[in-house]
């Protein structure tokens, strides 16, 4: 939760839960008794409609899998949102607490602090739990912001990295990507292959086996993992200079 402003965060929350109190709408009309499962939240579902756009992008970070692992029941259509918000509550009041007790405070890793194009391509799919799709997003990100870079649309994924990172000259219509100066030393030379065979890995390794892959979930902590080696390729390709034929 890199970068989250607790306090602010609490602050909706509170503000959140107190509007969704639900109070059960059974009473009586005009004499006549009657009772239902339905009820009614503090105020206007008008005012809990505008908080619950706020609320919705907190609890996305604190407690990702809210949309499919609370229930929605039938009295309310907040009762999903409330439950996730006290839920979301707890954990930031309490996740000191947590990390040292459960935890051996080791350093975290944020999904949103990964290279822009990597969560780009995969922040709207991660957040509903596609978590295989929201890498795969992330490689057609990093794929066609590499060939944005390059000006090409002829190749793509390993043919495309390959001949970016070529330790040869660059000549018409294939520019190359130079991660350090061209100065014809074992050091650029190894630094190039080690993109090249980088960026082979990562297709060969992780984007080949999820296309065979459809249908099959992966755990997030898995994806997680595979952000961040996506991530450094993006990283890689984005402060890289180009260099052209001359």
């Amino acid at each position: 939760m890199t970068g989250l402003n607790v306090e602010w965060a609490l602050g909706e929350l509170d503000k959140f839960i107190s509007q969704t109190v639900l109070t059960n709408n059974s009473g009586s009309r005009n004499g006549v008794t009657y009772i239902t499962h339905a009820s009614s939240t503090a105020v206007s579902d008008a005012e809990v409609t505008k908080q619950a756009q706020v609320i919705e992008k907190i609890l996305d970070r604190v407690v990702s899998n809210w949309r499919t692992e609370i229930e929605l029941r039938r009295s309310n259509r907040w009762t999903r949102h409330r439950e996730a918000a006290i839920r979301a509550k707890a954990e930031l009041e309490r996740q000191e607490e947590i990390r040292k007790n459960l935890g051996d405070e080791a350093p975290e890793l944020s999904a949103a602090e990964l290279h822009p194009w990597v969560w780009g391509g995969a922040s709207s799919l991660w957040h509903s739990g596609h978590f295989r799709e929201a890498v795969e997003g992330a490689i057609r990100k990093l794929n066609a912001e590499t060939q944005n870079k390059l000006g090409r649309r002829d190749v793509s994924e390993t043919d495309l990295f390959n001949q970016a990172f070529s330790e040869q000259p660059a000549v018409a219509q294939s520019p190359r990507l130079h991660r350090t100066l061209d100065d014809g030393s074992k050091t650029f030379k190894s630094v190039q292959r080690g993109a090249r065979m980088f960026a082979e890995g990562v297709f060969a390794g992780i984007r080949n086996p999820l296309a065979h892959e459809v249908g099959q979930e992966m755990p997030e902590q898995e994806a997680l993992e595979y952000l961040a080696a996506l991530s450094v390729l993006a990283r890689w390709v984005d402060e890289s200079t180009l260099e052209v034929a001359s």
